[in-house]
């Protein structure tokens, strides 16, 4: 960049352990349902595909199953099997090549197994659509009791089972290093297993991992413990948390920050701070939504843990997400329907935030001929102007 341009916080790399984000832009991982038995369709190819060519630093897979029977819906992708690892590299090449780091997000669904896709209304399917789907399901969880009326009542896990879980997301992190993603993001949020456990709501067990706050936490921990364990001590582990349920006497951010604390304490580097999906309805009546409603949680983790931390949740305009960094409320910014809405949101966010930027920050392939066109359009638009005054 030229030395007379004003350079963004935004746009300034950030280094984290052995990798370099380029920027402070992520792309949130968004559920397509567009796997064939946990396998990358073409789909995945060009969906990650154009927010890479987008300008984003890094790119999220969606939720990745670590088992066969922990999808949410039929067609997640999955991580369950070496035979997923090619689909996956194809998928970190692609964002290599093109100057992006990739990661993948490892989950297992719990009791919020068998859901139906956003666009066919997202809540559970029904016994016919389950058995129609030939998937070998199980919905699972710390105790038995359903996610809402609309979900069957789980299987309480046996403790032996916990620690088969702990192993599958241990096989899932060696694949992800196989296929040569950047990043593991670990998903302890939404409602799904691991976030059912940390609820006190969801989570009625009276053995080593039910009762108090730790052992409420310790399949968390375990789980971060084991995978940061194998993952390269050159790449970062991220954990995504529902920082509050949203839920009277639910999980909360008091609970959060000592959670974050232990967290940092077995090797996660960022904190990705979400929130709700134990239950929609007492979310969005504890939990109001407005531009960067979740921000706060991401800022008070940073703060009092001092552990980098990931905004996420309506963040929409460039100089929004600039604040957040700028101010230091978080390391980085996550967008996810932004970037559906517009793949090139960081390349045009850094056009507007950087006074006089060119398209070097774009694609050669993109840039170049955006570029060659520039000076076209400013000698049009000026002629036009003239010759409406």
């Amino acid at each position: 960049m030229s030395q007379d341009r004003q350079s963004s916080p935004l746009f300034q790399p950030l280094s984290i352990r052995g990798r370099t984000f380029k920027n402070r832009v992520t792309i949130s991982p968004m559920c397509q349902h567009a796997g064939s038995d946990g396998y990358v369709t073409d789909w995945h190819v060009v969906h990650y595909g154009k927010f890479v060519l987008g300008g984003a630093a890094l790119v999220l897979t969606e939720s990745t199953a670590v088992a066969s029977d922990s999808r949410v819906g039929v067609d997640d992708l999955g991580i369950w099997s070496d035979d997923h690892i090619p689909g996956l590299k194809r998928l970190a090449d692609f964002a290599h090549d093109n100057g992006a780091l990739m990661g993948v997000q490892l989950a297992h669904s719990g009791r919020k197994a068998y859901s139906r896709p956003l666009w066919h209304g997202g809540q559970a399917m029904t016994p016919d659509e389950i058995d129609a789907a030939d998937v070998p399901w199980r919905r699972v969880g710390p105790s038995a009791l359903p996610a809402s009326t609309e979900w069957s009542t789980p299987e309480a896990l046996e403790a032996e089972e916990i620690t088969q879980i702990v192993a599958q997301h241990v096989e899932a992190a060696r694949r992800a290093e196989a296929a040569g993603m950047d990043v593991v993001e670990l998903h302890y949020g939404h409602g799904y297993l691991v976030a059912s456990f940390l609820s006190p709501i969801a989570n009625k067990r009276e053995d080593a991992y039910g009762g108090s706050l730790e052992n409420r936490m310790r399949i968390a921990v375990e789980i971060a413990e084991a995978v940061r364990a194998v993952w390269p001590e050159d790449k970062p582990l991220f954990a995504r948390l529902s920082c509050v349920d949203g839920a009277e006497g639910g999980w909360n951010m008091d609970e959060t920050v000592v959670l974050a604390e232990r967290l940092k304490a077995v090797g996660v580097d960022v904190i990705d701070c979400s929130s709700g999906g134990l239950s929609e309805e007492t979310r969005r009546a504890n939990v109001p939504r407005g531009f960067g409603f979740q921000v706060p949680f991401a800022e008070r983790v940073r703060r009092e843990v001092d552990v980098k931390t990931q905004a996420v949740g309506l963040i929409v305009e460039p100089e929004q997400a600039e604040e957040i960094i700028a101010n230091g409320r978080a390391d980085l910014v996550a967008i996810g329907r932004a970037a559906l809405e517009n793949p090139y949101w960081p390349a045009l966010a850094q056009r507007e935030l950087e006074a006089g930027q060119s398209f070097e920050g774009w694609h050669e392939r993109h840039g170049a001929w955006l570029e060659k066109r520039e000076p076209v359009l400013r000698k049009l638009t000026a002629e036009r102007d003239a010759a409406s005054d």
